[in-house]
C-alpha cells in the first residue's frame, strides 16, 4: 500500500514510481512532438502527465509550474527535469532532459552543419500549421486547469487579475508579481515526495553559486575559448528568467560582438530554431556548431548545450528537497494561497501573446485552430496525431489557390 500523508493523500511521487527508461521514452516522444514553445510545452506536459497518465495532480503541477517560474532558466525543461525527479529520482531526471532535448538538439547542431540547408523556414506553411496548433494546446491547458483550479469566483478572480497584470508588466517580473500578489484560495494538494538526499541538494546549490562566480575569473586567468564559452552560456542559463524567446537577444550580445558568431549565421539559427520541437534553449548547440573559433563543430555544440543547462540541474536539485517542508509551512502558505489560480492566469495571457498573435491572422487559421481544440479537448485524439493533422492542413489550405488554378 502506498504511504500517505497526514491528510490521507499519498505523496504524488509515491503513488506509483517508474523507470529512468520509461520517462526517456516519454519525453523522447514529446520531445519529437511539442512544438509551439514553452507555455505550449506545459500544455503538452498536462495533457501528457496530469490527464493521461496521472503521475500527479493538477495542483501539484501548477505548483511545481510556480517553482519553475521563480527559478532563472527554461521554465517548461526545468518542469520537465522535475517530473523526472518524481517519477524516478535523478536518473529520472536526466532521462527527462535527454529525451525531452535530443531531438531539437540534433537539429540545430545539423542545421549547424548544413545539413538542412532550407533557407529561411519562417513562411513555411506546415510550420504555421506547428503554431496554430500550438494554440489549440494551449487553450486546452488553460480550460482543463481553470476548471479545476478557478471552480469559484474568488479563485476566477485571481486568474483574471494574474493575466491582466502579467499583461502591464510583460516581463518575468511581471509573471512573478503576479504569483507573489495574490493571497486566498487553498492550500496545496497531495504531498510531493521528492526522492534526493539533502546533502546532494545543498552540494547542488553551492556548486552553482561557485560556478556563477568562479568561472568568469577562471576564464580571465585562463585564455581558452572553451573556459570562455562555458562561463558565457552557463551565465546565461543562470541569469535569465522566463526562457524561451528570453534567452535569445542576451545569447546574441554573448556570441555576435565578440565576433564567435557573425550576426547572419545568428538570424538564420533563429529561424530554424522556430520550427524544431523541444526547448528554444537548444539553439545554444547550434551556435556552438557554427563557432568562428574552435571548439565548435558537434564537440562546441554539445558543450554550449550542457553549459546553458546545467544551471538548471543544479537549482532544482538544490531546491526541490526543500520545497515540500516549505510550502508546508503555515507562513509559506500564506504566500502561495492563489498560485494555482495565478497559474492559469499567466498562461491565459500567454494564450493571447505570443501564442495567439503569433499564429491566429485569417478565418482559415481560426478553423484550423478549433478544430485542433475539439480532437484535443472531446475526441482525446493524441496530441502528437494533432500536430501532424495540423501541418498537413495548413499546408492544403496554403497551396488551395495554385490547386484551383491547375483545375
Amino acid at each position: 500500500m502506498d504511504p500517505v500523508s497526514a491528510s490521507g493523500q499519498a505523496p504524488v511521487a509515491q503513488r506509483q514510481r517508474g523507470s529512468a527508461p520509461e520517462v526517456f521514452r516519454v519525453f523522447l516522444r514529446l520531445g519529437l512532438t511539442s512544438f509551439g514553445g514553452p507555455v505550449a510545452h506545459l500544455g503538452y506536459f498536462r495533457a501528457e502527465f496530469v490527464e493521461r497518465r496521472r503521475w500527479l495532480d493538477e495542483p501539484a503541477f501548477a505548483d511545481i509550474v510556480a517553482l519553475c517560474q521563480f527559478l532563472p532558466g527554461p521554465a517548461s525543461s526545468q518542469v520537465g527535469i522535475t517530473l523526472g525527479i518524481l517519477r524516478a529520482g535523478l536518473p529520472g531526471a536526466f532521462a527527462a532532459w535527454l529525451g525531452f532535448t535530443t531531438p531539437s538538439a540534433l537539429a540545430m547542431i545539423l542545421f549547424g552543419y548544413g545539413v538542412a540547408a532550407f533557407g529561411d523556414l519562417s513562411d513555411a506553411a506546415w510550420l504555421h500549421g506547428l503554431k496554430i496548433v500550438a494554440v489549440a494546446v494551449v487553450a486546452q491547458a488553460v480550460w482543463g486547469m481553470a476548471r479545476n483550479l478557478c471552480p469559484d469566483r474568488e479563485r476566477a478572480t485571481i486568474a483574471v487579475g494574474a493575466a491582466i497584470l502579467a499583461f502591464a508588466i510583460p516581463s518575468a517580473a511581471g509573471q512573478i508579481g503576479a504569483i507573489l500578489r495574490n493571497e486566498g484560495g487553498q492550500p496545496p494538494g497531495a504531498p510531493i515526495a521528492i526522492h534526493l538526499p539533502r546533502p546532494w541538494s545543498v552540494a547542488a546549490a553551492l556548486a552553482f553559486f561557485v560556478l556563477l562566480l568562479g568561472l568568469p575569473v577562471l576564464s580571465a586567468a585562463v585564455p581558452s575559448h572553451a573556459i570562455a564559452l562555458f562561463d558565457s552560456f552557463y551565465r546565461s542559463g543562470a541569469l535569465v528568467f522566463g526562457g524561451g524567446h528570453v534567452v535569445l537577444p542576451l545569447l546574441q550580445a554573448e556570441v555576435v560582438p565578440p565576433g564567435w558568431v557573425t550576426n547572419d549565421a545568428f538570424l538564420a539559427g533563429y529561424g530554424a530554431a522556430q520550427a524544431v520541437p523541444g526547448p528554444l534553449f537548444t539553439f545554444s548547440a547550434y551556435l556552438g556548431t557554427v563557432m568562428a573559433v574552435a571548439p565548435n563543430g558537434w564537440l562546441g555544440g554539445l558543450i554550449c548545450l550542457v553549459a546553458i543547462f546545467l544551471p538548471s540541474f543544479l537549482l532544482l536539485i538544490g531546491a526541490l528537497p526543500f520545497w515540500e517542508s516549505l510550502r508546508r509551512r503555515p507562513a509559506v502558505q500564506s504566500a502561495l494561497r492563489g498560485v494555482n489560480a495565478a497559474v492559469v492566469g499567466l498562461l491565459l495571457a500567454a494564450l493571447y501573446k505570443p501564442v495567439w498573435t503569433s499564429a491566429i491572422f485569417t478565418p482559415a487559421d481560426f478553423a484550423i485552430g478549433i478544430m485542433a481544440f475539439l480532437l484535443l479537448a472531446l475526441w482525446a485524439v493524441p496530441p502528437w496525431l494533432v500536430v501532424v493533422l495540423g501541418a498537413v492542413a495548413t499546408t492544403v489550405v496554403a497551396n488551395l489557390p495554385a490547386l484551383a488554378g491547375a483545375f
